[in-house]
């Protein structure tokens, strides 16, 4: 008895997974080794050297720290607009549902561009900041502020089919065994919703941790200050210096893959707990 009998309506399991492998070694493997065949070029020491000083730790932290703030936010949010789009009718409600999109198609040079416009000095919202106090334009608030406008669809669009499949009768059932609303959603919604919300909240924050369009313009790249990791990787190419560039791009590659993975591990641990209970 075959156990890898798989039934379906490719050609064959083995010829699809063959495929599968190539096209992701191509697309995927190939472009990431070489990277790491590149920072081989250095030794150690100067592999250190390169990635460990405090210029770079300061992107790090920014980068890093940033993105996962606005992460946070859009976790947040993304849950109050999928909730909003999927449980409420209300004029304008498709144009609402269209505008969440608008960050995918709209093109990060020009989401940048506008954003500096609204919060700069001058802009129409940053005039009436400044006066009290509040600097978004060229700083690392203007950071947050573009990766929370690029990051929250992918929470949106993950939670939101997830929480059309939940049936109201669900909520009926717990209404008549005398659950109030909070107690609806904390023990029902909340925990069919979770590996849905985790999911979104690590593509946001994969995007975040990749954005360069839309923050170079907002940013102000200030050395130590507002400068983030994927301009230095790109100030390093145009210095020529690709194996310091390379080398920053692995930091970037092994930090990024170690958080997604303890993310991916939380995602599996909270399905299978909603499984067994």
């Amino acid at each position: 008895m075959n156990t890898f009998k798989q039934h379906s309506i490719l050609p064959g399991f083995n010829l699809a997974l063959g495929f599968t492998l190539l096209y992701l070694s191509l697309i995927v493997l190939i472009p990431l080794s070489a990277a790491f065949i590149r920072t081989a070029e250095l030794t150690w020491v100067e592999f250190w050297a390169v990635v460990t000083t405090p210029r770079v730790l300061a992107s790090y932290r920014l980068t890093f720290g940033v993105s996962f703030a606005a992460a946070l936010v859009n976790a947040f949010f993304g849950l109050l607009v999928a909730w909003v789009l999927v449980r409420y009718h209300f004029p304008g409600k498709r144009i609402v549902d269209a505008l969440v999109d608008l960050p995918f198609a709209l093109p990060t040079a020009v989401a940048g561009i506008a954003l500096t416009a609204l919060y700069s000095g001058n802009g129409w919202i940053g005039q009436h900041l400044e006066p009290l106090g509040i600097k978004v334009a060229f700083t690392p608030l203007g950071i947050f502020v573009a990766l929370t406008f690029i990051g929250l669809p992918f929470v949106v669009r993950t939670v939101q089919p997830v929480l059309e499949d939940i049936e109201a009768e669900l909520e009926e059932a717990a209404a008549t065994l005398g659950a109030n609303r909070w107690q609806t959603f904390t023990r029902i919604i909340f925990p069919a919703l979770f590996p849905a919300l985790m999911t979104g909240f690590a593509l946001a924050f994969a995007r975040a941790i990749g954005e360069y369009g839309s923050v170079i313009f907002i940013a102000g790249n200030m050395p130590m200050v507002s400068e983030i990791t994927p301009l230095l990787i790109v100030t390093k190419l145009e210095q020529y210096d690709y194996a310091g560039a390379t080398a920053l791009s692995v930091v970037m590659l092994v930090i990024s893959f170690i958080l997604l993975l303890i993310i991916n591990l939380l995602q599996w641990w909270s399905r299978r707990r909603s499984a067994e209970s």
